[in-house]
């Protein structure tokens, strides 16, 4: 559970104390809650996406959101921020109409969640859509393939930001979003779509 930089490496965007609060506090303690709630049963010997898939209650609520939170420090590095470029920043210009257009449509859906959850970049077949989610549900749920997100639980942003979760949003794509490890991920879903869709010709054409 560590994370993938220092915890001052965001500054001044999201400060030492919010990063620490946040992971060791918040993500530490679903963490801790749910190895309280499965370990040393069966369920523990499965990926965190297989518990999610297949819990509810207090065991989805907590292994998704260490999932989560694991996403969410993955989609931050120092430094980041800008446009991505590549396939993805293509796609991103295909199904949104251009990066700002895209900004305004993620700026916008994690301002309008209400109270707590997310807000996402995600795949979904063979195109990207921005969709919030509520408290601890993700796009897993629904098939589709987080590329990143944000977390707009007030503790994600409040020390620095107070209640300006816009500005909040907006300094996640200025200046932290990991768009190289967005476009990882795009190009892995198309990678696996592609596989999918050889196999299924494959399979239907027959043998020679």
């Amino acid at each position: 559970m560590q994370l993938p930089y220092p915890k001052h490496a965001l500054e001044p965007h999201l400060g030492r104390e919010t990063l620490t609060y946040h992971h060791e506090k918040h993500h530490a303690g679903y963490l801790k809650k749910l190895d309280e709630l499965i370990g040393g049963r069966p369920a523990a010997r499965r990926s965190l996406e297989e518990i999610i898939l297949a819990s509810d209650d207090a065991v989805f609520q907590n292994a998704a959101q260490v999932w989560n939170h694991d996403f969410y420090w993955s989609s931050m590095r120092p430094h980041g921020g800008g446009d991505p470029d590549g396939p993805l920043r293509a796609a991103i210009e295909r199904d949104f109409g251009g990066l700002d257009a895209f900004r305004t449509a993620f700026v916008e859906a994690g301002v309008a969640q209400f109270g707590t959850g997310w807000v996402w970049l995600v795949a979904d077949r063979d195109r990207l859509l921005v969709e919030a989610t509520e408290d601890a549900d993700l796009p897993l749920t629904q098939g589709r393939v987080a590329l990143c997100c944000a977390d707009v639980w007030e503790h994600a942003y409040y020390l620095d930001y107070r209640h300006e979760r816009k500005r909040y949003l907006e300094a996640f794509l200025a200046h932290l979003v990991n768009w190289e490890f967005a476009a990882a991920r795009w190009a892995a879903a198309r990678r696996r779509r592609a596989q999918s869709a050889d196999a299924d010709a494959t399979h239907t054409e027959g043998p020679p």
